[in-house]
């Protein structure tokens, strides 16, 4: 029993995502660490050290081979930049307009894709902690060796990390779907929450954190998409991989489903105080995302996943209930029972595909199983995304525009007054300067509180701990601590760092010397980074919120579009759809991220964000009623071109995409639309001459339509506001 228990606590630990990551982390510090004690050569340990963290900073996920291929670009771009900086130290001007321009560059090939972002973010890592080893040594001998051992830092992970790839292949993609379905989960909980049987509910606040949920859902597609991309490739999947990937085409049918409305939420608790009905649905929909994160767990412990009985007796009991309203026979529920009715098959749906989830090889392969490669493909397409971006109205050349001056001017800052371990000042800048000011400030406040803690820890440690051994074996456990806390604790990561900074350095020298610069040069760094981003070409959010609804908007008008074309020809999970979808959930994640970073966002610059979040509130809606009409494609069929239900669906996406242009070229948008009114009559007109399945989509135009008026006023409001 006890080992039994042992097993599955290792098992445990083995599906920590983090846990792979940070034991790599471990072998190769105790590595670089072991060798120089062999040696009795500690003076190699920080280049070392330096370059594993580098190699680490620049991983991205990959095949062993993609790996392979990625180590020897990563090593070529960190021997560039180590030795450049050796040859132009001697000569500031020089250096100085190197250090500008190559920051510059490095950072513009994050337009090219996040691994590039990566390889090119690491590559100025490295460059500053070549900078702070000349300066450590004072420009003497080591011309050639430092930032040799540097790389070889560097190699030497990256070396345990294409084998760890070959060796463990599919773990990234189990971690990914495992964070994907636990995301789900959280969001059927949070859906669930909006059929609380009260009346005057806040629905808008509810609606909010659900809004806030998708963005988190939609970045696990996005990244499980990533990782699996990066696995099929152009060839024909194995059978693991082929598993996976319908798991994960089994999560965008769940994902559709559980965004989707059918039904106004408070006119249904108004009218349905007095039953049990909307607590059945309330308790299914827990119940189910429940399941999405036992399904999660089951993916990451490798173990089967039992769908249980609980899920079908919660649904036999939603049923009957619908049945009890219906035998009333109250002419006032007809069209909410409608709604019931739509919302109840919609939970029968998402039973079954959790259901399937128990046996996922019996699905059915995807008519379509292509993923969109957004990477480029050849030096065309290099080319075109570059000069796309070199432009100061993108986002991306006004971030490398201002790194680079924060760096030439942290440089200058450190040649003026000269201060101990200036080039942490550099690194400092390089941590801290994010590309918006809401991610930059909380990121100093990080850094400068994680740098405090990690003094305060290294000045009660190095009396506790004055053998060297000890403070080298603590700096490797503060090594692997920050790699496990950096994306997910930055203060508690930059107190990690920190003890590793200086329990390194005092096996060299005195440790205690660099208590005052550490913090001096953290504050500096930390004050150009602001100054940077605030000054220079600053990106504030409310100044480009009207092309963010915009764009939203106009998502949301080609999802529609691809919809009805479904309705019209049949039902087929094609890429074009799947992208159009995706599409949609993207700019809707999009949008509430950037709500909130204006909220971080000096007063002022923050006057729409109101606005902002009630205009959140109802594109999520719109796009719930969307991905409503969405999962109910296949089960009827609209034909002729002149089908008033397809001329609707046509005039919605058109209405959509005018308000769009008006936002995005800040004309005046008619808040009244005489012809969406009529519309909308239309649309109840045709409501007693259809069948069930028909009167289906009907009721989810009229509820877009529905939208539209609102959406409307807050498009003046905010043109409005942004002129005044």
């Amino acid at each position: 029993m006890p080992s039994s228990a042992f097993s599955q606590s290792l098992r445990r630990l083995w599906a920590l995502d983090k846990f792979s990551y940070s034991l790599r982390v471990f072998i190769a510090l105790s590595g670089a660490l072991l060798l120089c004690w062999a040696q009795d050569w500690m003076q190699a340990l920080i280049p070392l050290f330096l370059g594993v963290i580098a190699s680490a900073l620049a991983e991205t996920d990959d095949s062993w081979q993609g790996r392979l291929a990625a180590l020897l670009v990563t090593l070529g771009c960190f021997s560039a930049a180590a030795y450049a900086v050796e040859w132009l130290f001697p000569y500031p001007w020089l250096f100085v307009s190197a250090l500008a321009l190559a920051s510059f560059a490095l950072t513009m090939f994050g337009a090219l894709g996040e691994r590039y972002a990566t390889l090119g973010s690491a590559t100025l890592i490295l460059a500053v902690y070549s900078m702070i080893g000349v300066e450590q040594r004072g420009g003497s001998a080591g011309l050639w060796l430092e930032p040799l051992l540097l790389v070889a830092g560097a190699a030497w992970y990256g070396l345990l990390s294409v084998l760890w790839q070959a060796a463990f292949a599919n773990q990234p993609v189990q971690h990914s779907l495992a964070r994907l379905f636990r995301e789900l989960g959280r969001y059927l909980k949070l859906k669930a929450a909006l059929f609380e049987p009260l009346r005057q509910l806040d629905v808008a606040q509810r609606r909010l954190a659900l809004a806030r949920q998708n963005g988190r859902v939609v970045a696990a597609l996005n990244a499980s998409k990533e990782i699996l991309l990066h696995r099929v490739g152009d060839t024909r999947p194995g059978p693991k991989i082929s598993r996976y990937l319908k798991l994960y085409f089994l999560a965008q049918d769940l994902h559709e489903r559980a965004s989707s409305s059918h039904y106004p939420y408070n006119e249904l608790a108004e009218a349905f105080f007095h039953s049990d009905v909307l607590f059945r649905c309330q308790r299914l929909l827990r119940l189910q995302g429940q399941a999405c994160q036992r399904l999660a767990q089951a993916i990451e412990l490798r173990q089967p996943f039992e769908y249980r009985e609980l899920c079908d007796q919660a649904l036999v009991d939603l049923q009957a209930s619908l049945e009890h309203l219906r035998l009333q026979s109250n002419p006032a529920w007809r069209h909410l029972l409608r709604s019931l009715a739509a919302l109840a098959g919609n939970l029968r749906s998402l039973d079954g595909l959790l259901s399937n989830a128990s046996n996922p090889d019996a699905l059915a392969e995807e008519q379509d199983s292509s993923l969109l490669d957004r990477e480029p493909h050849s030096f065309r397409d290099v080319w075109e995304r570059l000069r796309q971006q070199l432009t100061p109205t993108s986002l991306l050349f006004r971030h490398a525009l201002r790194l680079a001056v924060a760096l030439a001017a942290g440089y200058g800052l450190l040649h003026w007054i000269h201060p101990a371990q200036g080039y942490w000042i550099l690194l400092t800048t390089l941590f801290v300067c994010q590309p918006n000011y809401g991610a930059t400030r909380l990121k100093l406040l990080q850094r400068i509180g994680g740098t405090v803690l990690g003094l305060l820890l290294a000045w009660a440690l190095f009396d506790l701990l004055p053998d060297p051994r000890a403070q080298a074996l603590f700096a490797v456990v503060a090594g692997v601590a920050f790699f496990a806390l950096r994306s997910s604790r930055y203060t508690l990561a930059t107190a990690a760092i920190t003890l590793l900074v200086l329990f390194c350095f005092n096996q060299v020298g005195d440790g205690y010397g660099l208590f005052i610069p550490r913090l001096v040069d953290t504050l500096l760094g930390s004050l150009i980074a602001g100054l940077a981003v605030f000054l220079i070409l600053p990106d504030w959010q409310g100044r480009r919120l009207n092309r963010l609804l915009a764009s939203t908007l106009s998502c949301n008008s080609r999802y529609l579009q691809q919809i009805i074309q479904q309705y019209a020809s049949g039902k087929r999970d094609d890429l074009a759809y799947r992208l159009a979808r995706r599409n949609a959930h993207n700019a809707d994640a999009t949008l509430s991220t950037t709500l909130g970073n204006m909220l971080m966002e000096p007063g002022h610059f923050r006057k729409q964000a109101d606005i902002g979040f009630r205009f959140l509130v109802l594109s999520h809606t719109l796009l719930s009623y969307l991905s409503g009409l969405g999962a109910h494609r296949g089960e009827t069929q609209l034909a002729g071109a002149d089908n008033p239900l397809l001329l609707g669906a046509n005039s919605l996406a058109n209405s959509l995409e005018e308000i769009a242009q008006c936002l995005s070229e800040e004309r005046p948008v008619a808040i009244h639309s005489e012809a969406e009114q009529q519309l909308a009559n239309r649309l109840e007109q045709l409501a007693d001459g259809l069948d069930d399945q028909q009167r289906l989509v009907q009721t989810q135009l009229a509820l877009i339509c529905r939208q539209l008026g609102p959406l409307r006023t807050l498009a003046a409001h905010l043109l409005k506001g942004e002129q005044a």
